[in-house]
């Protein structure tokens, strides 16, 4: 009986595998020395318990938006921190408050997904040439705004007025710094593997020339927010997984000199108010909201938001992105891909 030796793969696609792999590395260092401090700068505010006073100025917001004051703690934590936190803040305060409509817990979990995180998915955007402070603004302000338009939707045509109910009750995490040290590496690699693998996918896609055929049928509506083709595909990989994914890979891109900097305000923009529309919108209906407002009035607003950004506001204030360092494509550690058609002689 006679026995194959496997065949090895081939010398191009072991290249190709290999350079995605480091250019992974890069983004995420660049993204580590983002997140990281922040992080653990917020574990610290969180255990000052000095995050509370965040809310103070979102009371008149609260009141304009037509939910308790007792919510703004729910939103100071997302904003600060993260959703999850959110979460817990919101099934700790519930038992001791009357029960939100379905259109008030809506109205709070789409500004809870508007503006969440900031501290860490601003510096992201930063990252890629984008004011920190403007995308801040403009999601904090965003977020007020669409509840806003929210409220007086649901008010006006007595909508989604029944009762909420939670479908699950998260319990409150007691751990150490070490049990949460532990959770954010793990966190910090799950958010290697995730770039490593969409890197890859954008390389297999370019190649069957899906991405073409992703941005032809875009193209109409990306042209009408000011997005050019060059950032079609990164834009909408932001609005499915998140900002953290979206804003590593634009970053990556910008810096190969595939994107056009003029793609990157209203691009980051449209991820900042709309991203991760699959997995945090499904969070977001296990506390009550309706999906009509999570999602589709969400997409909705921000599609309008962009639109208005890139068509009146940029005119009379134009935006210059900071140029980022491009990588050039003959650096020892970034080896061309000899069927790359871009790398044909």
């Amino acid at each position: 009986m006679s026995t194959e030796t496997p065949r090895p793969l081939p010398k191009t696609l072991v290249q190709a595998v290999l350079r995605q792999f480091t250019d992974a590395a890069k983004v995420c260092k660049d993204l580590y020395l983002v997140m990281i401090p922040i992080i653990i700068g917020i574990k610290v505010l969180e255990e000052l318990d000095l995050i509370q006073y965040a809310a103070w100025p979102l009371t008149p917001i609260m009141e304009l938006v037509g939910l308790p004051a007792e919510m703004g703690l729910v939103w100071a934590f997302s904003i600060i921190s993260n959703l999850y936190s959110g979460i817990i803040v919101y099934a700790a305060l519930a038992p001791d408050l009357p029960t939100l409509s379905v259109a008030q817990i809506t109205v709070l979990t789409t500004m809870m997904l508007v503006a969440h995180n900031i501290l860490v998915e601003c510096r992201i955007t930063k990252l890629a040439g984008v004011s920190f402070l403007g995308q801040a603004v403009i999601r904090i302000l965003g977020a007020a705004v669409f509840g806003l338009v929210m409220h007086l939707l649901f008010t006006h045509f007595d909508l989604l007025q029944e009762p909420s109910a939670m479908l699950f009750t998260p319990s409150p995490q007691v751990e150490t710094w070490w049990g949460w040290a532990l959770g954010e590496i793990r966190n910090l690699a799950m958010v290697f593997v995730i770039i490593f693998s969409l890197l890859l996918i954008m390389k297999i896609l370019k190649r069957l020339r899906i991405t073409d055929l992703l941005v032809f049928l875009l193209t109409p509506v990306l042209r009408l927010l000011g997005i050019g083709k060059s950032a079609a595909t990164v834009t909408v990989i932001g609005l499915a997984l998140g900002l953290t994914y979206g804003g590593g890979l634009i970053v990556h891109e910008v810096r190969q000199g595939n994107v056009d900097q003029r793609d990157l305000f209203p691009s980051l923009t449209l991820m900042g108010l709309s991203h991760a529309l699959i997995e945090d919108t499904l969070l977001m209906l296990l506390l009550g909201a309706h999906l009509i407002g999570v999602l589709w009035l969400r997409l909705a607003l921000s599609l309008i938001a962009v639109a208005l950004f890139t068509h009146i506001i940029l005119r009379i204030w134009p935006h210059k992105p900071k140029p980022l360092p491009s990588i050039q494509p003959n650096e020892p550690d970034t080896p061309k891909d000899p069927e790359d058609p871009g790398n044909q002689p």
